[in-house]
């Protein structure tokens, strides 16, 4: 296959979690000509075979596309992008048994940085892809998609002996209209995400404010967090400059919630752990104080049980 169109029309992708994230991917790989399954509970598997994704976006129009759907990997599979929420993760993954995966390339979309290693664990013969998105798209119903951002921007991380096939992928990726940004750090490329994303779902969960009112009200607080995650990133080999975040932060628009917060407002599940325990976690395996990380992550779990 040497052209992009081609590489796209004969690439077989499962979407494990066809939810605000999954589902807008699967149904613009599915428009543009890629074989798309979506592996879901029944009753979302059924709808998507009847119906189809329906995708609203100001950026990509407004369509509906037809994909496949399973409740269970049956047939291997080209890449298998892994959209669920981590708190979803490993009950997940039982739809996507190894011996069926093989040596696809396996693409966590998630928060956080532990699920790497987890995922390489249980898929030994996959390759699996450090990779991180930006966008605002929710599922309101299943099978219908609300995309609001202006904006997709995905980061793969390309290593030997995968740099072929990951590039394949950008290159399918960008064909649907996503923007896709291809590095060789997998540390740089997940902490990135955390340095902001850590700051944000802790301080706007625990306030239930906005980032707006965050930066406003608890500044003292906010740049406190910052430093510290950067502190950590930098322990672990990533490039972090709180400075800098700082300065994106107070760049976003005001009315802007994380998705922590708005699962801590409809009763779901945190992702507490992966996001903020990831940070507590690294910190003590370097030895670095994070105390006003870890009063957060506390509090969190103390009005969240479970999480």
């Amino acid at each position: 296959m040497t052209d992009g169109q081609n590489a796209l029309t004969g690439l077989r992708v499962a979407v494990l979690g066809p939810g605000g994230v999954g589902g807008l991917l699967a149904a613009l790989l599915a428009r543009a000509g890629a074989a798309v399954t979506c592996l879901a509970s029944a009753t979302t598997a059924e709808r998507l075979r009847a119906d189809g994704i329906r995708v609203e976006s100001g950026q990509f129009g407004d369509f509906t596309t037809s994909v496949e759907a399973a409740e269970r990997l049956a047939e291997p599979v080209d890449v298998l992008l892994v959209t669920v929420k981590a708190t979803q993760l490993d009950d997940a993954l039982e739809r996507a048994p190894a011996d069926v995966l093989g040596d696809a390339l396996v693409v966590p979309l998630l928060n956080g940085v532990e699920h790497v290693d987890h995922l390489r664990r249980r898929y030994p013969q996959a390759g699996v892809v450090p990779a991180t998105i930006r966008v605002e798209s929710t599922r309101t119903a299943p099978g219908l998609i609300q995309h609001g951002s202006p904006f997709v921007t995905v980061d793969l991380v390309a290593v030997p002996p995968l740099e072929q096939r990951v590039r394949r992928l950008a290159d399918a990726l960008e064909r649907t209209g996503v923007t896709v940004r291809v590095g060789d750090g997998e540390a740089a490329a997940l902490w990135s995400k955390l340095n902001f994303l850590a700051p944000l779902a802790l301080l706007t969960t625990a306030a239930q404010a906005t980032a707006g009112e965050v930066r406003a009200s608890r500044r003292e607080d906010l740049v406190a967090i910052i430093g510290e995650v950067a502190a950590v990133a930098r322990a672990e080999g990533a490039p972090a400059d709180e400075d800098q975040v700082v300065a994106f932060f107070d760049g976003v628009p005001a009315g802007m919630r994380s998705s922590m917060q708005r699962d801590a407002t409809a009763g779901r599940p945190l992702e507490l752990d992966a996001i903020g325990g990831a940070v507590v976690r690294a910190a003590t395996r370097h030895g670095i104080a994070v105390p006003v990380t870890a009063r957060y992550v506390d509090e969190l779990r103390e009005r969240h049980p479970g999480s």
